[in-house]
């Protein structure tokens, strides 16, 4: 449920809510007040039967009383009628009189109404002289009294002091201070239900955000926030947590960047120590006279021209994975027949293989068509070449036996590279696509190489959309496997 629905229904609640109790309110007071539960206007009927009439009209119709109790003549001459009827007008009161069944005299106002067919029977002993009655759309009070106009005659007389009403003026006039009260307390309960309501449901998640916020201000980032409802404001807390979430994990990733940098600093100054320290002491003994001979200057020379060699393409590598790792080394893809491609880097190996005594063998699925893929040719040659390096340096049992297979997958293409060499310690197998990382605990020269080959191998694999692992035991050998998009040709 949206806030902007939830808003207008909490305020119409409030609306509707308060009407209602109001008038539940005030039908149960005309309850408690008349004992009559069938109807509101029963009230205002039983209220004006004891009450017809205000203090001026009272006393005028006890100046009438008068007369009809001792001179009831008198209540028959036209002026004096119509002398008490003016009294009667100035207080908004109307005055009728009855002899018999016919109307002596009726206010003027009252022309238009069938009085009598509405006003109550005689009632001559007057039990009941203060009443109400209805004639058709008009609400009537009344103080009445009954005579007889002498005491030798049978005519009988009446005199009406009317006040024509509305139920509801009344009602309002009468109860409108309890009313007000009961209004405004319905209206002071309903508001603080609702500030509970937006309290819960939206205060409270603010003020959640807020404090996140603080937080994240102060550098904590792990301050958790739990969305409470699907509404915007739990999208907000929902989408600001993530925010957090991605911004801790930036944090997380920046120190692991540090620590990474850190590593490559220490690494880079290990292996670029050793070479240095060589070339270092060849050129002092060069320069103490040691190289006497031609040929131990030669010897000399030739060690210094490997170690800096070695510098150098310890500083090429360095450069190019740095390229690779800030996505600043372009790359060039275009459709690759993966086999003649493979089948070409061996043959370019095939003297050193043959100096290290390597049999190659081939492990290739027989396609229908020729298998291509997508992919950056000098990458993907620096890949492989990185491998069958990595593979030549460490093979130590004869023979000396290197598998090279392709098998297709749904939609790319595996090598696999095999050897028999001593393979990798499994503690050390997760590691060994991380730069500068050497299984040897003490980064030994025997085995020459930056220790960067495997992590520019991944970084290209990754960059070509594909994946690169390797599976291996001790004493039996490492697998090398690596994906590449399957090119397929839809003209």
């Amino acid at each position: 449920m949206s806030i902007r629905f939830r808003l207008l229904l909490s305020f119409t609640s409030v609306v509707v809510i308060s009407v209602i109790l109001f008038v539940l309110a005030a039908y149960l007071l005309s309850v408690a007040v008349t004992g009559d539960f069938r109807s509101i206007s029963s009230f205002y009927k039983i209220h004006l039967s004891l009450h017809p009439l205000s203090e001026e009209e009272e006393n005028l119709f006890l100046d009438m009383k008068y007369l009809a109790k001792h001179d009831p003549a008198q209540l028959k001459n036209r002026q004096i009628l119509e002398e008490y009827d003016y009294q009667l007008k100035m207080v908004q009161a109307m005055l009728v009189v009855r002899e018999n069944n016919k109307i002596l005299y009726a206010a003027p106002k009252l022309k238009d109404i069938n009085l009598d067919a509405v006003l109550p029977p005689y009632d001559m002993y007057n039990n009941t002289i203060r009443h109400t009655m209805n004639v058709g759309s008009h609400f009537f009070s009344y103080a009445k009294f009954d005579f007889y106009f002498s005491p030798e005659s049978d005519v009988k007389g009446s005199v009406f002091v009317l006040r024509e009403r509305s139920p509801f003026a009344e009602m309002i006039r009468t109860l409108l201070p309890l009313l007000i009260f009961v209004f405004v307390a319905i209206l002071l309960l309903t508001g603080f239900l609702l500030y509970r309501y937006v309290t819960r449901k939206i205060v409270h998640p603010l003020d959640q955000l807020r404090k996140s916020a603080e937080h994240i201000k102060d550098g904590d980032l792990t301050y958790e926030l739990k969305a409470s409802s699907r509404d915007e404001v739990g999208q907000l807390v929902q989408t600001f947590d993530q925010m957090r979430e991605k911004l801790h994990q930036s944090v997380q990733l920046q120190l692991h960047y540090e620590d990474n940098r850190k590593q490559l600093l220490s690494n880079i100054s290990h292996d670029l120590r050793t070479p240095i320290t060589t070339i270092k002491g060849y050129a002092e003994g060069i320069r103490d006279g040691v190289t006497h001979t031609q040929e131990k200057l030669d010897k000399y020379v030739a060690a210094i021209h490997t170690r800096a060699s070695d510098m150098e393409r310890l500083v090429d590598e360095l450069l190019f994975y740095s390229k690779l790792d800030l996505n600043k080394e372009p790359f060039s893809f275009e459709q690759v027949e993966l086999s003649p491609f493979l089948h070409r880097i061996v043959s370019e190996l095939s003297i050193e293989l043959d100096n290290h005594a390597v049999e190659v063998r081939w492990d290739e699925e027989k396609q229908p068509q020729p298998l291509f893929v997508l992919a950056d040719r000098e990458k993907l040659k620096r890949v492989l070449m990185n491998l069958l390096d990595n593979a030549l340096k460490y093979m130590n049992q004869q023979p000396k036996q290197l598998t090279i297979g392709i098998k297709r997958l749904e939609d790319q293409v595996m090598v696999v590279l095999k050897d028999n060499g001593p393979g990798i310690h499994p503690d050390s197998l997760p590691y060994i696509f991380e730069r500068f990382y050497r299984e040897e605990a003490s980064r030994s020269p025997s085995v020459r190489g930056s220790g960067l080959g495997l992590a520019i191998a991944r970084q290209i694999i990754e960059g070509h959309g594909g994946e690169i692992w390797a599976n291996s035991e001790p004493g039996k050998g490492t697998t090398i496997c690596f994906t590449l998009k399957n090119f397929v040709d839809r003209r």
